[in-house]
């Protein structure tokens, strides 16, 4: 939320922030704390809606003419939906997207550290982030060592209530997302995956919790190497070669986050250069700070937040030329 807020804020120009439905809360904290910041009143404003109506208050603010930009964040779906709805006002975009992020480890990697990273990017949050992991890319020569490490790093994790100290996974946002995670499990299994950690809800928790999962085995046919998993499950996928991992991080039409991990210069440089993908992790998982040009390419949007770039998002260039001044 301070991504896309700040900047507007910043040139005191007012900005309306729709909250969702399933989490209001952050909408109106960042409210709260903006006017104890100084924000004047009227500069950052909160529009409530119900389930049923935030469709309809997405499209009026997307056709208003009294609106000059639109920023937002979600699926590619409603990016779509909310980008043919600003086209007859010609209104300035930015849209962060669906993800399908790939983490690929290659021979040369550190193979603790990869683990270590993997587990991060990929169960933070119960995995409901868009820059989480979302296939692991493995060469065949640490494939088996690295699937230790991670098995090793997953059952450690502790599952609960994340208020409580020592917990670091918590519950799905509802009873949808946990009924998609399940379905991906199935496929994943159904399709020749094998299944070494986790693939079900943890009763003893109850609600929408989901115990941490790792799955081997996985093909491109599988739902979870096409689609945003979004739930804490790792889908692991064994390469041969550097083109054939390039080539299969770039087998999405998303490009979000990416992750590569390698102690090979070389390497690293073409693979980087070579994924078609916004941002690069290079051996490191936290790429997301307030500094940095925050985006993706292809269907996971376009525009960027963070960064003199993001600032860059809220504002035209104008050309004056002056002349015969006297």
């Amino acid at each position: 939320l301070t991504h896309l807020t700040i900047p507007p804020s910043s040139h005191t120009s007012p900005s309306l922030l729709p909250h969702t439905p399933h989490h209001p809360s952050p909408s109106h904290t960042s409210q709260q704390l903006a006017h104890q910041a100084g924000v004047p009143p009227g500069v950052l404003n909160v529009v409530t809606c119900s389930r049923q109506s935030v469709a309809r208050v997405g499209e009026s603010l997307s056709k208003s003419q009294l609106v000059s930009k639109l920023s937002f964040t979600g699926s590619t779906h409603v990016g779509k939906l909310l980008m043919a709805q600003c086209a007859d006002s010609i209104k300035r975009l930015s849209l962060e997207l669906g993800g399908n992020a790939p983490f690929i480890v290659f021979n040369s990697a550190d193979i603790p550290l990869a683990a270590k990273h993997a587990v991060f990017t990929k169960y933070r949050n119960a995995g409901q982030t868009c820059i989480c992991t979302n296939r692991l890319l493995v060469q065949s020569g640490v494939h088996d060592q690295f699937v230790e490490e991670m098995v090793r790093a997953v059952r450690a994790l502790k599952q609960g209530d994340p208020f409580t100290e020592g917990v670091n996974l918590g519950p799905l946002i509802n009873e949808p997302a946990v009924k998609k995670v399940e379905l991906h499990v199935a496929d994943a299994v159904k399709k020749g995956g094998s299944l070494i950690v986790g693939g079900k809800r943890n009763t003893s928790l109850g609600g929408t919790f989901f115990e941490p999962s790792i799955v081997t085995g996985i093909t491109t046919e599988m739902m979870m190497s096409q689609h945003e998993i979004f739930g804490p499950v790792a889908g692991i996928i064994k390469f041969q070669e550097e083109e054939e991992a390039i080539a299969l991080a770039n087998s999405t039409r998303y490009g979000l986050a990416s992750y590569v991990f390698s102690r090979d210069i070389g390497q690293v440089w073409r693979t980087s250069e070579g994924l078609e993908f916004g941002m690069v992790g290079v051996n490191e998982g936290g790429i997301s700070t307030e500094m940095t040009p925050f985006g993706g390419v292809k269907e996971s949007g376009f525009g960027r937040e963070g960064s003199r770039y993001g600032l860059d998002e809220y504002q035209y260039i104008k050309y004056i030329c002056m002349g015969n001044i006297k």
